[in-house]
């Protein structure tokens, strides 16, 4: 349930996902919060915590019964990763692995793959990512410079992947390449790399980000890395773009629902800290300046909130539609972006200070507007559908 909006329910959100908050809540309060700052100087979050949250049954909600998952719907991640962002995380890469990875390998992968690698990524001993982004290709997918040339029952693959999520920790690594180079987008394949002990394989540095210092980013390097061909997702080459463009619509709605939580997270620590801080022998909450910025700041985040729950709604209704995820992301990383910048103004000089939430936050967030496509490129797709 909502602290900011406590009477709201979305209409997607069933007796199921509440009691799956209550659970989400009540697990990373006690997994993940305690341990923000240490994640935050190791740049990665422990390995262990990955196979606590399996355990817990936090990573298989749409992944079918048969090989350990639960059979639900895109809701129940949206829960989980607002949850995450309530208890102020900025390290555990579930976004990637569960409502976007994972469901690759479900609805691309074979019987054989599936029943291979699902019950390690239900249970967390198998760490999902994906490998799109290139040092001088960022949304242009159709551009990337890796190859995946055949030879024999293996794909050679060759190149360099960059701003990549649960790099650290991967033990399935879903890459963008191009099969076909002299294709263009027809030429795009994905294909799934088991990393441990693979040679040609080779783990970059962690970058050093704006915010989200618990999260493992690195660079990954490919020097004629062999993948057997039986790994590529689709029964044919060429059809990694296809499949991009199909699911990326998920990726926009997870990370909208996120700039969601955000919004409403910031209102909240700000309404705290207003409530304690005096000036002026008064509480600065007290002042019509900062109590009309809350005010706006609140009613901004439903009209946030009520987007984001109309687009997964939709998704949920089967109406994968591109243009209506990219409106959702866009207005929601944009508007929650401004939310957050006004309420660290409220905490003064202390909200510059990175043991403070709100500045955890305001560091993290900025990325919204850049990652899962950019502003620019949702505004591109939705003018495509006008």
């Amino acid at each position: 349930m909502s602290q900011l909006f406590p009477d709201y329910r979305p209409s997607w959100e069933t007796d199921a996902h509440r009691e799956l908050r209550k659970h989400a809540a009540e697990f990373f309060r006690k997994e993940a919060s305690p341990n923000q700052e240490r994640w935050a100087k190791q740049h990665a979050v422990d390995r262990e915590f990955w196979t606590k949250a399996g355990q817990a049954g936090l990573l298989g909600f749409e992944l079918p019964e048969e090989h350990g998952g639960l059979g639900g719907d895109f809701g129940m991640h949206a829960v989980v990763q607002e949850e995450l962002v309530y208890a102020h995380d900025s390290g555990f890469g579930f976004a990637v692995h569960a409502p976007i990875v994972a469901h690759y390998i479900d609805v691309y992968g074979s019987d054989e793959q599936r029943k291979r690698w699902l019950p390690g990524i239900i249970s967390g001993e198998l760490v999902l990512a994906i490998a799109m982004t290139e040092p001088g290709t960022g949304s242009d997918l159709q551009a990337v410079r890796t190859t995946a040339i055949r030879d024999g029952d293996d794909y050679v693959i060759n190149g360099s992947k960059t701003f990549i999520s649960n790099g650290t920790h991967c033990d399935l690594l879903v890459i963008v390449a191009k099969t076909d180079p002299a294709q263009g987008a027809a030429g795009v394949s994905l294909i799934v790399a088991e990393t441990k002990d693979l040679a040609g394989f080779e783990r970059g540095r962690v970058l050093e980000k704006m915010g989200q210092h618990g999260q493992d980013t690195r660079e990954l390097f490919f020097s004629d890395m062999r993948v057997p061909v039986s790994n590529r997702l689709g029964e044919q080459e060429g059809l990694g773009f296809y499949q991009l463009m199909e699911q990326l619509a998920r990726e926009r709605l997870i990370i909208a629902a996120m700039c969601s939580a955000v919004a409403e997270a910031a209102i909240l620590e700000a309404v705290r800290y207003s409530k304690d801080r005096e000036a002026f022998g008064r509480p600065i909450g007290a002042f019509q300046h900062t109590a009309f910025t809350l005010a706006e700041c609140k009613a901004e985040a439903f009209a946030i909130k009520a987007t984001v729950d109309t687009a997964i709604q939709q998704y949920i209704d089967g109406k994968n539609d591109a243009a209506t995820a990219s409106m959702a992301k866009l207005f929601a990383a944009e508007a929650s972006d401004k939310i957050v910048d006004r309420c660290l103004q409220i905490f003064g000089g202390y909200g510059y200070m990175m043991e403070y939430p709100i500045a955890q936050m305001y560091t993290g967030s900025r990325v919204n507007r850049i990652y899962g496509g950019t502003s620019e490129i949702m505004k591109e797709i939705i003018s495509r559908a006008m």
